[in-house]
């Protein structure tokens, strides 16, 4: 089988890594290398970061409307090419197919159109100061923005950054995961047949420390972008702090699912069973920790587990699997150790808790079977850790005192669920919950008007709507004396 060498998109081309150096791309689901990826280093970057300082004078001060006619060129060009994009992630990722053709690839295409239309609305406030003095603010673009995105939600986050960063009038230097690069690669054949100016865009591939480090390092990229684990957003501040840097952290989450015995049973439990395993459990905002009070929880307990089962886990190419692959061996280890570790601290093992068997080309993929636990303190380190994959802990609480505490137990604040038909509950429990964003009686609906991020050491800054634009912006204010 011949392999795809993906390359870097630098200046406007495609080239290879200034070393030459290549790292091997898996196919999840088979675990065989299916392309390889650049084993880029600081001279890429470095060569990168100039490309964009040379295009940021002509692209900030092009008309914020010709900005957006090329955005909503690239989400035009990934709706036509739908079909293609989202069976590059899902052979990347692992995830099921239909998962990447409905949620993920759309989703990329609604950042881009958003950001375009966005950029056209922003407005400003002036102030007089008695009668002496006119003030109003501007907002500028930084300059090179670095852009980090993770692995699980490849396109859709990779856009979610590099989107509000252009149409605000930034340069970008991008790093995909080197886990999942194959969606970033296509991309940039995109932005090529849309004619995006050189240097506006640049996409440089491999590892985070030798990537990664380098674009937070780098002495003339004032701004950066991440989303992924908390330890390593720990290191990035510490690099970026001292050196003043504008800094937007979306990292990890432990988050709560909450189910009151007023709910709507049937939505509760099909949804809570979506909130746990989309993805193979693999998005930050996944409720892998379930509280149901204690008058429902055995038929809430019962039903959830049936339609956990039900789930049918395979070849994520076919259309009815719901559960794909893991995204690396390594990964599947670290969800296996923490199944382990569940029954060593005491949980009782409701359904899964072991590695999958796929028959056929998948036979050699990374499969894990959606696991839950109950029997499990609110404080153990299962229901206290980000497992980031398909295992999750059921846990009755007896007052809403009781399970507001253990929501907000764990060093986490980026989502949480409740469900609840009681209004007053509702806006009671959402206030009181440590979280970024709190959802009642939905999961994962998302409008992209709203800020989006997590609080505690899910980490700082907020994503979606104006704020990312004022993210990527410096305000500037201009006092007139009149």
């Amino acid at each position: 089988m011949v392999q795809t060498s993906i390359q870097n998109y630098i200046n406007g081309v495609l080239i290879p890594p200034i070393s030459g150096k290549y790292l091997p791309n898996v196919n999840p689901a088979e675990g065989k290398i299916y392309s390889q990826l650049p084993d880029s280093d600081a001279e890429d970057v470095k060569k990168a970061v100039i490309a964009a300082q040379e295009a940021f004078p002509s692209w900030s001060s092009l008309p914020v409307e010709e900005r957006s006619k090329y955005l909503l060129q690239l989400a035009d060009l990934i709706d036509a090419n739908l079909e293609g994009l989202a069976n590059a992630e899902s052979i990347d990722s692992g995830k099921p197919l239909n998962l990447a053709r409905t949620v993920d690839i759309p989703r990329a295409s609604a950042n881009f159109r958003f950001y375009a239309t966005a950029a056209l609305h922003f407005s400003s406030e002036a102030h007089l100061t008695g009668n002496q003095a006119l003030n109003y603010t501007s907002r500028k673009p930084l300059g090179v923005a670095a852009c980090i995105s993770p692995w699980n939600l490849p396109l859709y986050l990779f856009s979610w950054k590099i989107a509000p960063a252009l149409a605000a009038g930034n340069c970008v230097v991008a790093k995909p995961s080197e886990l999942t690069p194959m969606t970033a690669y296509l991309l940039s054949k995109l932005c090529i047949e849309a004619g995006l100016p050189k240097g506006v865009l640049n996409i440089v591939h491999g590892l985070g420390p030798k990537v990664g480090q380098a674009m937070v390092e780098h002495k003339d990229v004032p701004a950066i972008s991440f989303t992924g684990g908390t330890l390593t957003g720990q290191k990035i501040a510490s690099t970026a702090a001292p050196m003043f840097k504008k800094l937007s952290l979306e990292l990890g989450g432990k988050n709560p699912n909450i189910v009151f015995a007023d709910c709507d049973f049937k939505e509760a439990v099909q949804n809570s069973v979506r909130a746990a395993f989309t993805n193979q459990g693999e998005i930050c905002l996944c409720g892998s920790r379930i509280f149901i009070e204690q008058s429902l929880y055995e038929n809430f307990k019962e039903e959830f587990i049936e339609q956990v089962k039900q789930l049918k886990l395979g070849d994520p190419i076919k259309e009815d699997t719901k559960i794909g692959a893991l995204v690396s061996q390594n990964h599947k280890e670290k969800v296996l150790s923490y199944i382990e570790l569940a029954k060593d601290e005491g949980g009782k093992l409701l359904t899964g808790g072991k590695t999958a068997q796929v028959t056929g080309r998948c036979e050699e993929g990374f499969f894990v079977e959606p696991t839950v636990f109950e029997g499990l303190p609110f404080d153990c380190r299962t229901n206290q850790e980000e497992i980031f994959g398909p295992v999750v802990t059921l846990t009755p609480f007896n007052s809403e005192e009781e399970v507001i505490a253990w929501a907000n137990s764990t060093k986490y604040g980026l989502s949480a669920t409740v469900w609840t038909q009681n209004l007053k509950r509702a806006h009671r429990v959402a206030d009181r919950i440590e979280s970024g964003i709190v959802w009642v009686n939905c999961w994962l609906l998302r409008d992209l008007r709203t800020p989006f991020g997590g609080v505690k050491q899910s980490g700082v800054g907020r994503e979606g709507g104006m704020e990312a634009l004022q993210f990527f912006t410096e305000p500037k204010n201009v006092c007139i004396k009149t």
